[in-house]
């Protein structure tokens, strides 16, 4: 199994947010804001979603990444470190689902 996780996604997103955006994709998203993104997220999101109801498992594999690559890049543009929404997963996790739901 590989060391990879989303906390090596997130150093990688945060250093080639500092590349030109004409060498990197990243680096692209970031310098045209929030808003493209975020819009690129929603994409993906809807791709995801797509695969999973298609059964399409190589594909919904393919799509997660992408969704959780454009992620990592609106976190990064809001300044929101990986670990503050590991925080609050934890926290929610203390309780059930049903209860966290009708707490909010």
């Amino acid at each position: 199994m590989s060391d990879f996780s989303l906390s090596s996604l997130e150093a990688i997103v945060a250093d080639r947010a500092k590349a030109s955006p004409e060498q990197s994709w990243t680096a692209k998203l970031v310098a045209h804001g929030q808003t493209k993104a975020a819009k690129k997220l929603g994409e993906e999101a809807v791709e995801t979603v797509i695969a999973a109801i298609s059964n399409d498992r190589a594909n919904l594999v393919a799509e997660s990444a992408d969704l959780l690559y454009h992620l990592m890049v609106v976190l990064k543009i809001a300044d929101i470190p990986l670990q503050d929404v590991m925080s609050e997963l934890e926290r929610r996790t203390r309780q059930s689902g049903l209860q966290e739901k009708a707490s909010r």
